[in-house]
């Protein structure tokens, strides 16, 4: 397995922005798709690179993708260095707490970022619109194609 994408979503929105990402990055080559729940160490150790999704809450990732982490983070220590990675979060606003937090965790292991954070703005602010089931716009499923499909291809030509 090249590329492995690790999601969780509460609402649909960075299930929809995985799910777009792993459609292309599959045509361009190897890919994985687990949800945050499912991603074990083991699924990490054969992946030669990683995108992960989750939706900010309250400024930060969600509580099921930091489970993911904190479960896979010390049995995976020191046999990952090195690979790449990439960041998408669906977000009311910002994203970049969830996104720095993220990044903390790939500096740890000593991962290297090889694209920009992709942040979806869902601008949902009430809690019904935060609450709410989220549909994406089809430039944004793009935007996360794209991304899906640039790591894959770099994976498979050793540009990472």
């Amino acid at each position: 397995m090249a590329l492995l994408i690790v999601w969780h979503s509460r609402t649909g929105a960075a299930q929809a922005m995985a799910r777009a990402a792993f459609e292309e990055a599959r045509a361009a080559g190897p890919c994985h798709m687990l949800a945050a729940a499912e991603a074990r160490p083991e699924d990490l150790i054969a992946a030669q690179g990683y995108l992960f999704c989750c939706p900010e809450n309250l400024g930060t990732m969600t509580g099921a993708m930091k489970e993911f982490f904190d479960c896979a983070y010390y049995p995976v220590l020191g046999l990952i260095e090195g690979r790449p990675y990439a960041t998408m979060i669906a977000a009311g606003s910002d994203g970049s707490g969830a996104g720095r937090q993220i990044d903390r965790i790939a500096t740890g292991w000593r991962l290297r970022r090889v694209a920009e954070p992709l942040v979806i703005c869902t601008k949902a602010q009430s809690p019904a619109d935060i609450l709410a089931a989220k549909e994406l716009s089809a430039h944004d499923l793009q935007l996360c194609r794209d991304l899906g499909q640039a790591i894959s291809v770099g994976l498979d030509l050793g540009v990472f």
